[in-house]
């Protein structure tokens, strides 16, 4: 109730006991002692009335925007809680990296579920980099009052809306979009408990894989050999960068050739690197595709006819022999990447290392995608 009420309410009140004191003492049927007790009754009939009403009235209430719990619930109807300082899974690399395999393994372990992916989460990444990159723009959003913290809450907000709520729930959250790695360092901002699998394939097999599946990825030209692994040096370097300023415990280098010779060891480093316990369902991922509580494939993804099969080592050098000349013998200034990364860029086939189940003298081991002179399987950044 208002000031102007209550005053507006106390002249009504005043006015009434007048009018009544009036009439009774008019007509003179009451002494004056009766009237002043009359008269005293009805001001404290009137008080007790006031307070009454002034309690029920509304007060005013300050307007806080709370966050509200996020959870999603399974068909049990057990709840899964998430927030932005869960421990997310990002999985990424150039495309025909092995990305797909690898988040198909993980999709294996019960505890996980990474899904399809799902190409908006690095559009959405895409776009805040240009915001920032454009003066006008980024004068816009300040002249608006739209701060950085307000674009990061609602961009990690978006993300984290896709990533919960665009496949059954888990206890560990995983998403695949290759090229959202990118953005790593931004995204390390954005979920500070994240880690990071940075899937590394030799460019050569790499760029014939895109060219030869027609794999359409924006900036890359399907028609020249040279140009793509221009594009995917560019992509790679980034990719590197970021992982090396995230940190090693945040980022690990994943090998796609030591995932297929040494799937048991990589896949326990991996699984150490992301504290959670092993099980032997990662090694056979193509038993749970399509089947429930199993492994969900999108078919309009490239890569998922190939990780219905198990592991197969065929695709490591079938780019051999399928080059130009001229781009094979400028490999090393082309993609300068390569002999980052340890692999031999005048090595026509490579040697990428000996399976894990077939025994070999310690320097058989040896590996030009190892970066050291003994075979490793993964390398953290």
């Amino acid at each position: 109730m208002t000031n102007i009420e209550t005053a507006t309410t106390m002249d009504k009140i005043v006015t009434q006991i007048k009018t009544r004191f009036k009439v009774v003492n008019h007509v003179g049927r009451m002494s004056r002692g009766r009237r002043k007790l009359l008269v005293y009754g009805l001001v404290v009939g009137t008080l007790l009335l006031l307070a009454y009403k002034l309690r029920t009235c509304p007060e005013p209430q300050t307007m806080f925007m709370m966050p509200k719990d996020k959870f999603v619930t399974d068909e049990n109807m057990k709840i899964y809680s998430y927030d932005r300082n869960m421990p997310l899974i990002f999985i990424g690399g150039v495309p025909r990296s092995g990305t797909t395999l690898m988040r198909a393994m993980l999709d294996a372990h019960p505890d996980v579920r990474c899904g399809q992916e799902t190409r908006v989460v690095p559009r959405i990444l895409q776009m805040r980099n240009h915001w920032y990159k454009s003066s006008k723009e980024s004068l816009r959003l300040k002249e608006a009052g739209v701060s950085e913290e307000v674009i990061n809450s609602a961009v990690a907000s978006f993300i984290l809306e896709v990533i919960a709520r665009h496949g059954v729930p888990a206890p560990r959250l995983c998403n695949k979009d290759p090229l959202a790695l990118k953005s790593m360092d931004y995204l390390k901002v954005l979920f500070p408990n994240a880690k990071y699998i940075f899937m590394v394939r030799d460019g050569r097999a790499t760029v014939h894989s895109i060219i030869s599946r027609k794999v359409t990825i924006t900036g890359f030209d399907l028609n020249s050999y040279r140009q793509c692994l221009e594009k995917w040096d560019d992509a790679i370097s980034v990719m590197y960068k970021n992982c090396n300023k995230v940190g090693s415990g945040y980022c690990l280098m994943v090998y796609y050739e030591q995932l297929v010779l040494r799937p048991r060891a990589t896949l326990t480093e991996i699984l150490n690197f992301l504290d959670i316990p092993w099980n032997e369902t990662v090694l056979h991922h193509n038993e749970m595709i399509n089947k429930p509580g199993g492994i969900a494939l999108s078919m309009v993804e490239r890569s998922s006819d190939q990780v219905v099969r198990p592991l197969y080592q065929e695709a490591l050098t079938k780019w051999v022999g399928q080059i130009p000349d001229d781009v094979v013998n400028d490999m090393a200034n082309i993609a300068p990447m390569l002999s980052t990364l340890g692999y031999d860029p005048a090595a026509n086939p490579p040697t990428y290392g000996i399976p894990e189940n077939v025994a070999a003298p310690e320097h058989q081991y040896e590996s030009s995608a190892s970066g050291d002179s003994k075979h490793t399987t993964t390398r953290k950044r």
